[in-house]
């Protein structure tokens, strides 16, 4: 694979948009707002900035998530010829829609750790805040080209909101709080996103008084917390994500790293991994998963792996304290 620097794969990636008529933007499953905010934000600034091209965001709609726009439904047709860009997805069973392959050609833009290498170009930032911080640096490198509406900047917006956890998560650089107040400039409110980011529902804010009430804190500060479907059926959450759960152990003095383990519908158990310093990514690594060093994703297979989970997150820490 050939090395390319920064400014040569954004050019490559304009490069290739311009090439194509027709544009079909893929995020992750099972979303959250930076994967919702760059997909619909890239695709507003491409709409606005080539209004000849067919420009497409699919995935399943969460109604959650409609204030962040919703989604196309297109025929197996419209991948013929088509470019095909994914973001905000480590790997590619986890890509939301598998016609992502249909395409004729396919650029991944991405802020986890590159383990699985997809797409003819790949722009991976694992230092970046989030996607939607790299959509908004690459509608600034080419400025003069590109058009950013209020509505991307919106979109973006909530995206970094989101994935810094409202700027306290380490990956908030310096380069974050200025892109963040360059879309503040643009013609939208930042409260109203704030504030939108912060709500739950009520079914949501009954959970999360459960896991502060049932979780299990260990001395050495790891802390865990098992969602299964007959624990969640009486919250009637309906299509809304437990995602907003689990940031609620870190808010504890006490707890330094945690898991959080959510019962799939084919009862294994995906299992959300957070740090406030130890990294956990090698941990998710040996269970299915990966990510950031202080964010991962995991599977568990059956209460036995659930089990080998929380002995090695709570090793780790034993050891790190040593």
């Amino acid at each position: 694979m050939i090395h390319m620097t920064l400014k040569e794969t954004q050019s490559k990636i304009l490069s290739i948009i311009k090439q194509h008529q027709t544009i079909i933007i893929h995020r992750h499953q099972r979303p959250d707002p930076d994967a919702i905010g760059s997909q619909m934000g890239l695709a507003a600034i491409l709409k606005a900035s080539f209004p000849d091209k067919q420009i497409y965001a699919v995935g399943k709609q969460y109604p959650g998530f409609d204030w962040l726009g919703t989604t196309d439904t297109i025929e197996d047709t419209v991948y013929e010829h088509a470019l095909v860009i994914v973001v905000d997805t480590a790997n590619q069973p986890r890509v939301d829609d598998d016609r992502y392959t249909k395409g004729d050609a396919m650029i991944k833009i991405d802020h986890h750790p590159n383990d699985d290498q997809f797409g003819d170009v790949m722009w991976v930032a694992p230092e970046a805040s989030s996607t939607s911080e790299l959509v908004f640096d690459f509608y600034t490198a080419f400025k003069d080209q590109l058009t950013c509406p209020d509505e991307a900047a919106r979109l973006l917006y909530a995206g970094i909101v989101g994935d810094t956890g409202r700027f306290m998560y380490p990956a908030t650089s310096p380069h974050t709080m200025q892109v963040a107040g360059q879309l503040m400039t643009f013609g939208f409110s930042a409260s109203d996103v704030n504030q939108k980011e912060d709500e739950i529902s009520i079914p949501l804010a009954r959970l999360s008084a459960f896991v502060y009430d049932q979780l299990t804190i260990l001395p050495s500060g790891a802390a865990y917390i098992k969602l299964s479907d007959e624990v969640l059926e009486p919250f009637k959450l309906g299509d809304e994500s437990t995602s907003s759960v689990v940031p609620l152990p870190g808010r504890l003095k006490e707890v330094t790293a945690w898991a959080i383990f959510v019962e799939s519908k084919d009862h294994t158990f995906r299992i959300r991994l957070r740090s406030k310093g130890p990294a956990i990514n090698e941990l998710a690594k040996r269970h299915g998963g990966g990510g950031h060093a202080l964010a991962s994703g995991a599977l568990a297979h059956d209460d036995d792996e659930i089990k080998q989970v929380v002995k090695e997150l709570d090793t780790l820490l034993l050891e790190q304290g040593e």
